[in-house]
């Protein structure tokens, strides 16, 4: 029988990518811990590191233990320490994804409803690009995920969530378009020096569909798929950047002022999805957290504070019209 000692200092050693590290991060002497993952290996029946002078990685079988005891060690956690609490309060780790400009409409008031409501559930939010979170989430290393598409495993649950609005952003001071417009048509759109993600992300290869669709091509002028840095790209009026409101959120706090202005002649939207893992996987407190979750972007919708987002019903009346990212 496997050891969860043996897969804990496994699991250290894969993401330390050396032994002397993870013997210095487990406090235990490297060779013990040698003889642990030569037990390990032993009990498995095939090799799971590749040893070099340059540290270890995990072979094809290693990997595949390494993604299966992550998770089953962070599901034990979680029953051991709902088994030691003295209450019946919800309580465990719970990892969200959110990709950067979700983090910035609904990241800090699901932080606050958690640790209002919730404050024996641990919350681990991991902000990266679309790709990255829904890999993270096939290998089941995170509880929950935000993503923009229904076309993963069909072991995870998938429910509706959002849908956003996307706009030219400009800030204000801009003279890249006229000042005394509200709105963008989308050929005016395609003559503006654009700053996109790169092209391997779902909205810059929808954005480049779409034009071409319409037999416009697109000036991009920089390709940046850290969002900090676009926006600050931007705000310099190197180009424009056709983004969801949730980046302009992200630069709420730093006193800036920004033209959102609506393509006129072609809406575009994105879809919002929640995803989880399946009912015999998911802990109660990853089911507590979806729900404020759900309950979050619901009243983004609702308060109206920021234009740009809508529910599922709105989309009814619409979608006829409308184009889906």
């Amino acid at each position: 029988m496997l050891d969860t000692r043996q897969l804990r200092y496994f699991v250290q050693i894969v993401e330390s990518g050396s032994l002397s590290k993870a013997s210095r991060e487990l406090l235990i002497a490297q060779p013990a811990l040698s003889q642990q993952i030569a037990k390990l290996e032993d009990e498995v029946g095939k090799p799971l590191l590749h040893r070099s002078s340059k540290g270890v990685t995990p072979t094809e079988n290693g990997l595949a233990l390494y993604h299966h005891a992550r998770f089953m060690l962070r599901q034990l956690d979680q029953a051991l320490s709902i088994a030691r609490s003295d209450t019946g309060a919800v309580q465990g780790m719970v990892s969200v994804g959110l990709p950067a400009t979700t983090v910035s409409a609904l990241g800090l008031h699901l932080v606050r409803k958690i640790r209002q409501r919730y404050p024996s559930i641990l919350l681990n939010v991991v902000e990266g690009m679309s790709g990255h979170i829904s890999h993270l989430m096939r290998l089941g290393q995170l509880d929950l995920a935000v993503l923009f598409s229904t076309d993963m495993s069909n072991e995870l649950t998938v429910e509706p969530l959002l849908i956003e609005e996307l706009f030219v952003l400009i800030p204000k001071h801009s003279k890249l378009f006229a000042a005394d417009r509200d709105s963008i048509t989308i050929a005016e759109a395609a003559e503006l020096p654009l700053i996109l993600p790169t092209g391997s992300h779902g909205l810059r290869q929808r954005i480049a569909a779409e034009f071409e669709n319409r037999g416009l091509g697109t000036n991009v002028v920089a390709e940046i798929d850290s969002l900090s840095l676009l926006m600050n790209c931007v705000y310099d009026d190197i180009g424009a950047t056709i983004k969801p409101m949730g980046a302009v959120m992200h630069e709420g706090a730093r006193g800036r002022d920004w033209r959102c202005l609506p393509i006129s002649d072609a809406r575009f939207r994105r879809r919002n999805f929640l995803y989880s893992l399946g009912p015999e996987r998911l802990s109660t407190a990853a089911a507590v957290v979806a729900g404020v979750v759900k309950e979050t972007a619901f009243e983004l919708v609702e308060n109206h504070e920021w234009s740009g987002f809508e529910d599922y019903e709105v989309l009814k009346t619409v979608e006829a019209t409308s184009v889906m990212i």
